[in-house]
């Protein structure tokens, strides 16, 4: 693997749990879609780092709440401030 690699693109469809695929290249991601006319979200992932810790450090989210603070909330964050698309169909929304 390129240990230069930062990150990377994860799709997540529609009402899904996890992840339908994981792409290096974005372009190769929307081809997919496309192929497929998949509804969801492709977002722009860290390597190495949690989302969670990338938002704070960035200056994106700042806990306020103490249940943001929580296992349960940390292992399933996200955020706005991460470079993500979405898609209908298979188009871009």
């Amino acid at each position: 693997m390129d240990n230069s690699l930062q990150s990377v693109w994860i799709f997540n469809g529609q009402g899904g749990r996890f992840p339908g695929s994981v792409f290096i290249d974005k372009s190769v991601a929307e081809d997919w879609i496309r192929k497929h006319k998949l509804t969801g979200v492709l977002t722009l992932y860290p390597l190495n780092e949690g989302a969670y810790d990338w938002a704070i450090r960035k200056g994106y989210f700042t806990p306020s709440k103490e249940k943001e603070k929580l296992p349960d909330f940390i292992g399933s964050f996200s955020s706005a401030g991460q470079e993500h698309y979405h898609y209908l169909d298979g188009e871009l929304d």
